[in-house]
Formats: structure tokens, C-alpha cells, sequence
């Protein structure tokens, strides 16, 4: 099956030997995650999609990958029209396109550890105006089909220290035993690999960018958890920090023990555990309860010693950005510099600091048209040359132990166009607007997102994502439930009141479908704002990312001198905070970057 049609065929003959007329195929996995291991990559493998979302619904004529508005380029350029028709969600939902195209009364298959029971009922429902029926596989035929596939990561877990959590693993499963408490349950499941990495003070290598480790738990009512991870992965040192409290069993324990609570009220959270745990706690008998985990929340909100850890992360990833943006716009112009090698020299730059952990997610290395599409990933066969004439757009981060960095800037490659320092300033103006922005307490991000839309929008122009997500302390680059999105937008959907210690990215765009691509992006912290005669409490931000903001790019003229002073005040700060650890050029460009505007 040397070719993505072979894998097409082949899925569709294996559908058939099941007796099954279609199969959905999620980019996820059986933890509802963003980011997922080799094994898990059966979009990618199926379709050659290189997209950080999406699925596929394969049926024995007719197939269909669905993007949202981040990957309508990055799609086309991927996955062959020929074999698969493009699908816009939230325009069209894979629930609603079954109901449409499912054939009359097929058997069309879902793998339960890959998608949640919400989802399932509204396919279901969807499938039913047509006489169709929805039916669970015990045996993925992707994975049927794929000789090769990946066994799951054997790596070793590590022990986050009380003194960088900010707070002991006992002490956070002695809060679940009070959340637990006030629901009358007796335990709660918890499938997020964050969630337990966070919950444990532990940390993996299981998923490439995210330091997790693959694993279930379960918290009881008195505080005590079972850990279900391979006994192989776990440590001498990783045993003494989860003490006796903690029950390491191993991972296919987990099932049984679901069906082990006949009668208890468990809880679980509907968005992040997939149907399968739901249908087994319904098999033993127990009485599942559908709310959010409680890791969710209480990992959102930064602690002082998580908070002092990512600006020192911040500091030292500031470095490696700043020499290689100078690099870039000293050696680009010369030639002989591709997306993926200027990737790589920006690796290199992170690890000769020392303290690189991994890259947050992978680099988004994106000249010229590359560029304009907003979650690109550079390839060997995709990989352009950064050639003077247009803009290339770096968006990257690094996992420190201290904290999670993501960062986003543009840089011409020659003189840029006058069309080109209008949409920058734009973009500007509205990262500045909402970096500014005072708001009361419980203000939930879709009401800041049209902050860093309106001068976009006042030129009639707009960009197809949202405009913030949370990120983590040594965790997810892309960390729930805090998010700035309108409800329309990739990311957007129910927002959650903004509190104090919640950090987020500030990161509007533009895109020229074809041409360019622009996105400047900080990581902002939510703090309190005292404003002397306010009658509610407010917050603003406190900016986290400190690196040079391309002074090549602005129309000075449409910039307020508010706007001015901001910037001034801001490249004041990246020199004050990153000029003591440079010397030499490096020092002597960060001091031009930085002069007053």
C-alpha cells in the first residue's frame, strides 16, 4: 500500500470483510487528545492529512476529510481530491453529512475509544432519518489494515517536583476528595493526559511536544487513586513520589476496574471521556456523572510558582527567538535557506541554551503562500525556499520544565510591499487592543474576541481562527477551557469566565490565500486591575512573551500614539529583560529592534 489510494481501497475491503458500509476516522485518540502518539496517527497514515484536526468519513463509493478554516489550504495540499471530497466544519458537521450520504439502511462504523457519547448520539439521531445505524467496532479496521503501525511509547515517567508544580499531588487529589464531596460521588475518572499529568505531578515522553505519559486514573472520595499505566514505565523514584495513596496498576486494568462500581455515582467528564468508559461504567452498574473534570479548572489557574517558572521559560526562549530572527533576516536574503532548515536552525538556537525539553508543537515554518495557511507543517516535498519578495512566518515554542513557551513572528525577506505593512499594522493594532483590554472578572473570552478583530475588520478584512487559547505550566501548548474565540470560530464554541492566573496567547492574523501570512502572538497572563472607582472587579493583562516586534512592518501613520506608546514601552521591556544575557551583534541588533518607534 505504497500510495494513500492503496490504504483507501484496502480500508474499504476490510470494511466489507466486517460487514460495515462506512467508518469514521477522528484525528484523536482513546484520551480525546490534541496532540497523539505514532500508534495513534491513523488520519495521517489513512489519508496523508498533516493537520493538527480533522477526520475522515470513508464509505464504499464517496469519501470526505473535514478541516476547519485553519486547514482549507494546508488539506488541498495534502490529501488528494480525487479520493476525498473537502468538507467545511462547523459548516457541516460529520453528523450531518452521514445523514446525507450514509447509504439507506447501512452499518456504518465508529471506533468507541475514539470519539465521545455526545457525538455518538447526535450521529446516531443523524443516521436514523435514513435507516441507518450507527454500531461500535471492537477492532479498529485501520488498524487492520496497517501493517507497520507503531507500537505505543515504552518511555519512562519522571516526577514533576513539588517545588516546580507549586503544589504536592496529595494536596491537589485532597481537593478532587472535596469536588468529589459536594457531588456526593464516590470517584471520578480521569482520561486527560494532562489532566493526570497535572493531578500526579508527573510527567512523559509518550506524545511528542506534550510531556505526558499514556495512562487513566481514577480519584476516590478519601483522596487515595488507582494510576492505570504500563508497570514497565513507572520508576523507582516515580513509585516513591506517588506513595502509598496511589495503586499503580496496569493499564488494561482499567476497564474492569470501570465496570467494578455497581451502584456508586462516578463521575466523568462528557468532553474528554470517550463513549466507550461511559458505556462500561453503564455495564457494571454504576451511576455515571457527566461534569467537567476537576483537573480542568484547577490547572487553568496558575499558581505563583508556575506563574515565576514560565516567565523565567519565557526569558530564556526569548534569547534563541531574537538570534534567530536576526539570523533570518541577515542570512535569508542571501539564499540557500528553506522552511525546513530555518525550522532547524531554530531548534538549534532553543537547544544551545540548554533546558529544552521539546518543542511545544511543531514548528510553523511557513514562507510566502506557506505562510496563508495558518496550522502549516513544513516537509521534505513541501519545504519552499525563503527567497527576497515575501514574508515568512515562524510560529513556535519550547517545553522548559519551567513553563510552555508559543511565539509568533513575521519577517520580510527583502523590502515589503505597502499592502503588506497595512494588514501587519492591523494585526498590530488589534494585539495591542486586546493586550490592553480591562474587563471585568468573569468575562468570558468570546467577548474580547472582536478586540483584536476591529482593525481588521474596519478594511474589511478578518482572519479564520480564533484569537486565543490557554496554555500550560510544563503541559498542553493548547490548554482548555480558557480560550478568546466567538463561538463561529476554529477554537470558539462555549467560552469560560477569564479569572486571574489564567495565561493565554494574543494572536490575530491575516492571510492571503496564495500570497502571505501574518500572526503576531504573545502569551498574556489574566491578573486583577486595581481602576480607581470601579464598582466591580476587573482584570487585564500582564504580557508574558518579550521578543522584538518587526519595526519594518508598521505604517507608522496608522498607528494611534496610544498604540506608539505601547509598542515603546513594550520594546523598552524585551531589552530590559534580554539585553543583560546578550552581548556583541546579537546585543547590538536587539537594542535596533527595540528603539523607540
Amino acid at each position: 500500500m505504497s500510495t494513500y489510494a492503496d490504504r483507501l481501497k484496502a480500508l474499504r475491503d476490510q470494511l466489507k470483510s466486517q460487514q460495515l458500509d462506512g467508518f469514521v476516522v477522528p484525528l484523536t485518540d482513546e484520551h480525546m487528545s490534541e496532540y497523539v502518539g505514532d500508534y495513534a496517527q491513523r488520519l495521517a497514515w489513512l489519508t496523508g492529512f498533516q493537520g493538527s484536526q480533522g477526520s475522515a468519513v470513508v464509505l464504499p463509493q464517496e469519501a470526505a476529510m473535514f478541516v476547519d478554516g485553519r486547514y482549507t489550504l494546508q488539506v488541498r495540499e495534502q490529501v488528494d481530491g480525487s479520493d476525498y471530497q473537502y468538507v467545511k466544519i462547523p459548516d457541516t458537521s460529520i453528523a450531518d453529512w452521514l445523514g446525507e450520504h450514509a447509504p439507506e439502511g447501512g452499518r456504518i462504523g465508529y471506533d468507541p475509544w475514539l470519539h465521545t457519547r455526545a457525538w455518538v448520539v447526535e450521529a446516531t439521531k443523524a443516521l436514523a432519518e435514513r435507516g441507518a445505524e450507527l454500531v461500535p467496532v471492537t477492532a479498529n479496521p485501520v488498524d487492520a489494515i496497517w501493517a507497520d503501525k507503531p507500537q505505543p511509547s515504552d518511555a519512562k515517567l519522571v516526577v514533576q517536583s513539588d517545588e516546580a508544580a507549586g503544589q504536592s499531588s496529595a494536596a491537589k487529589r485532597a481537593e478532587i476528595a472535596e469536588w468529589l464531596e459536594t457531588r456526593k460521588a464516590d470517584a471520578v475518572v480521569l482520561s486527560a493526559l494532562d489532566s493526570i499529568a497535572w493531578t500526579f505531578n508527573v510527567r512523559g515522553k509518550d506524545v511528542i511536544h506534550t510531556p505526558v505519559a499514556l495512562a487513566y486514573a481514577i480519584v476516590h472520595a478519601d483522596g487515595t487513586a488507582d494510576l492505570f499505566v504500563e508497570p514497565d514505565k513507572v520508576t523507582d523514584d516515580v513509585t516513591k513520589h506517588l506513595g502509598n495513596a496511589v495503586r499503580v496498576q496496569p493499564r488494561d486494568a482499567f476497564a474492569p476496574a470501570l465496570r467494578s462500581f455497581s451502584g456508586k455515582r462516578v463521575a466523568a467528564d462528557p468532553e474528554r471521556a470517550v463513549a466507550a468508559i461511559f458505556d462500561m461504567l453503564d455495564e457494571g452498574g454504576a451511576k455515571p456523572l457527566a461534569v467537567r473534570d476537576p483537573a480542568i479548572l484547577a490547572k487553568a489557574l496558575k499558581n505563583p510558582r508556575e506563574i515565576a517558572g514560565h516567565r523565567a521559560a519565557q526569558a530564556q526562549d526569548g534569547v534563541a527567538v531574537v538570534r534567530f530572527l536576526r539570523w533570518i533576516e541577515e542570512e535569508a536574503p542571501k539564499g540557500g535557506i528553506t522552511e525546513l532548515s530555518a525550522a532547524a536552525k531554530l531548534l538549534e538556537f532553543r537547544e544551545a541554551l540548554g533546558g529544552l525539553k521539546d518543542t511545544s508543537f511543531e514548528t510553523i515554518s511557513g514562507y510566502g503562500k506557506h505562510g496563508a495557511i495558518p496550522h502549516y507543517r513544513v516537509t521534505e516535498e513541501s519545504s519552499l525556499p525563503l527567497e527576497v519578495g515575501s514574508l515568512y512566518l515562524v510560529d513556535s515554542g519550547g517545553q522548559y520544565e519551567a513553563g510552555t513557551t508559543d511565539i509568533t513572528r513575521v519577517m520580510p525577506i527583502g523590502e515589503p510591499t505597502a499592502e503588506m505593512k497595512d494588514r501587519f499594522t492591523r494585526v498590530l493594532k488589534g494585539h495591542i487592543a486586546l493586550d490592553m483590554a480591562i474587563f471585568p472578572d468573569g468575562t468570558v473570552g468570546g467577548q474580547l474576541d472582536s478586540f483584536a478583530r476591529k482593525p481588521l475588520w474596519d478594511a474589511g478584512l478578518d482572519y479564520p481562527h480564533g484569537t486565543g487559547h490557554g496554555v500550560g505550566s510544563y503541559l498542553s501548548v493548547h490548554e482548555g477551557p480558557q480560550r478568546i474565540a466567538a463561538p463561529n470560530y476554529p477554537g470558539g464554541g462555549p467560552n469560560e469566565p477569564l479569572r486571574a492566573g489564567m495565561i493565554l496567547s494574543n494572536e490575530p492574523g491575516y492571510y492571503k490565500a496564495g500570497e502571505y501570512g501574518i500572526r503576531i502572538e504573545n502569551l498574556v497572563l489574566a491578573v486583577a486591575k486595581d481602576i480607581p472607582g470601579a464598582e466591580l472587579p476587573m482584570l487585564g493583562f500582564e504580557t508574558l512573551t518579550f521578543v522584538p516586534i518587526e519595526r519594518t512592518l508598521i505604517d507608522k501613520s496608522l498607528m494611534t500614539a496610544e498604540e506608539i506608546a505601547w509598542l515603546d514601552a513594550y520594546h523598552a521591556k524585551v531589552e530590559e529583560l534580554l539585553g543583560p544575557q546578550m552581548d556583541g551583534e546579537d546585543l547590538a541588533w536587539l537594542k535596533a529592534k527595540c528603539a523607540p518607534l
